[in-house]
Order: structure tokens, then sequence, then C-alpha cells
């Protein structure tokens, strides 16, 4: 059987740390091994404790998730380091996955996903999940939207409504927030959405983002 997940949390709010300690509890192949409280104190603990995982808060005292990101990237760059956070910020995104951190995930998040997230960066190195790829993808057309033509290979037939849906798509609003703008119910939005997906033959919302680009839909 293989050994567990060394995983250790950084965060300066103890009762979440608590949380979070509770929520992999259940999941036999992880082994929380120590708390941090800030980035000055994560860093003295790994002079003799290296975990293969560290949870990461952004905002601590001392040294806050950026710059202990970069630290520990300097120092161990095998750790994988998760940036776990209230703040869902394009920009926080980009810069922390420039300077290394394997995800990036909101402290909402389903206890399943942050197990998965886990898993997955120690196998594989990163564990991106949409709004991961949204950021990249929209650093990445602002960078080159000038080599980025419209192609109109696969130009769809879209109604009045389906554009709507689609522009708030690419200025990244939720489903609700499409609800509440254009005074449809939710589950309206969401078969708008679907229907979107299937006239551009892609999978998921960055398909749905690059689709509109590439082709000129969406400015």
């Amino acid at each position: 059987m293989p050994s567990p997940i060394k995983v250790a949390i950084a965060d300066d709010h103890k009762i979440f740390r608590r949380g979070v300690i509770d929520t992999l509890t259940p999941f036999g192949n992880i082994n929380v091994v120590f708390e941090a409280e800030d980035g000055e104190h994560l860093l003295e603990i790994m002079e003799n404790d290296i975990p293969d995982v560290i949870l990461m808060d952004l905002k601590m005292p001392k040294m806050d998730g950026v710059q202990a990101t970069i630290k520990v990237k300097e120092k161990y760059p095998d750790v994988k380091v998760i940036i776990l956070t209230m703040y869902e910020d394009d920009n926080f995104i980009v810069h922390l996955v420039e300077n290394g951190a394997n995800a990036y995930l909101l402290k909402n998040s389903e206890p399943e996903e942050i197990y998965e997230a886990i898993c997955t960066t120690f196998d594989k190195g990163f564990y991106f999940n949409e709004n991961v790829n949204l950021a990249l993808l929209k650093k990445v057309l602002h960078k080159n939207k000038q080599q980025f033509k419209p192609t109109f290979q696969n130009k769809v037939q879209l109604t009045e409504r389906e554009m709507e849906v689609l522009q708030m798509i690419c200025d990244e609003c939720t489903t609700q927030e499409i609800s509440e703008k254009i005074f449809l119910s939710p589950r309206t939005v969401e078969g708008l959405r679907q229907k979107l997906l299937e006239k551009m033959n892609v999978k998921n919302t960055v398909g749905l983002v690059v689709y509109a680009f590439r082709n000129g839909l969406i400015e």
C-alpha cells in the first residue's frame, strides 16, 4: 500500500484549519502532518518537516501566501502548493500559477474537489479547474489578441438571446447573475448555455470562450 500523501495547511484561522483537517480525515491516503499560522511559520517548520502538498491561504500576517508560495518554490521546488482562498480574482490566479502554484481553489470548494486537487497535484503536478483555465485563457487571448483572426470555419447561427448569454459568459457572469440580468430562471439560462455548447460542438465554458473569440463572435 502506498504511503499517505503528507499535507500541510498554512492559514491564520485556526478554526478553518481544524475544519480542513476534519474534511480530509475520512480520506485514508491523506496525512496532515502540520499546521502553520502564516508564511514565516510554514517555512520554519519546513526546515525539519517537508510535506508533499501545502494548502496555502493568501491573506496571512507576517508573510502572505503569495510570498510564501514563491519562497517555498525557490527552496523546495518539488513541494506542491495548492492555493485555498476566498479570493476569486484572475490576477491572483495568473500571478500564483506563474510563480509555481500547482492549483487554485476557493474555500467554498467541495471536500471532494479539495481531495481530488491534492491527489492530482501529487500525481501529475497540477490541478486546474475551470476558474483557472478561464483566467489563463483570458491572459493568453489578451496577450496575443492581434494573432487571433476570425476563422468562421464552423460559423453557427445564434439567436439574439443566445448571443446575449454568450457575451455574459465571456464576461465571467455566473448562471445566477445572468438570470438576474436578463430576467430568466437559472434553469432557462442553463438550457441556453447547453444549446450554445451543442451548436459550437464544445464541452465546457472554456471551449465556448475560445470559440467565441477565435470566430469573432465576441470582441
